[in-house]
């Protein structure tokens, strides 16, 4: 056998190597800018709003103030919905009335936000469980909803919470009653370049954490009050 013959074979394993060598990089750089994409566009996909429609009754859920509550003022006034209800999150209320101090929870602030809005007091509702999560929150507004015979809600929260709002709600609560949910425009989350500030880079991982757990079947529970 010469060496002419020997080379011959050689050439095709060579060039098969070279060839899985180079589909091994473009997968590489394939899978790298598709890591890249899904980090940058992480903030806007966790939005998910629908398009404002009328409702029976409008929610602030709890947080972010003054935002959330600024933008249902908004809504309010252009009459999508009748009357709006505040959630009552957990606060250290008990001991600071031990102590003798005076504590102001989050839904009064929001109330203070609503009428300074143009929504009159009487058309404002705080419910009257106190919740400790988004889960416990869903609970009880859709509890409140049915006990009340309202067939839609309007949820008004931060725009980067609505995905984690929306699965919630179709795990726990279904079609009855119907959610509509907006995120307030006024919050000041960067959806394209949240990893820029620990604000939005906190509320991105707190919201995965939270979709990982719906997604799980809320395996992780709320702590007790």
């Amino acid at each position: 056998m010469t060496s002419k013959d020997t080379s011959n074979r050689k050439f095709p394993g060579r060039r098969r190597a070279t060839i899985l060598r180079l589909a091994g990089l473009l997968a590489l750089l394939a899978a790298i800018t598709g890591v890249i994409l899904g980090f940058r566009g992480a903030g806007r996909w966790l939005i998910r709003e629908d398009p404002l429609s009328p409702a029976d009754v409008m929610v602030v859920l709890s947080g972010s103030m003054p935002y959330r509550a600024e933008e249902a003022a908004n809504i309010f006034r252009m009459g999508y919905a009748p009357e709006v209800w505040l959630t009552r999150a957990e606060s250290p209320a008990s001991e600071f009335e031990e102590m003798g101090i005076r504590y102001i929870g989050d839904e009064e602030y929001n109330r203070e936000v609503l009428i300074h809005g143009g929504v009159p007091n009487q058309a404002i509702r705080v419910l009257p469980d106190t919740i400790i999560d988004t889960l416990q929150e869903v609970d009880e507004i859709a509890r409140e909803a049915r006990r009340e015979g309202k067939t839609s809600v309007l949820i008004v929260t931060s725009p980067e919470h609505t995905r984690r709002v929306k699965t919630i709600w179709r795990k726990r609560i279904g079609g009855n009653p119907k959610l509509l949910l907006r995120g307030a425009p006024q919050d000041p989350f960067d959806k394209d370049h949240w990893w820029r500030n620990t604000r939005d880079a906190l509320s991105v991982g707190r919201e995965f954490m939270g979709l990982i757990n719906a997604w799980t079947g809320f395996v992780v529970k709320p702590h007790s009050n």
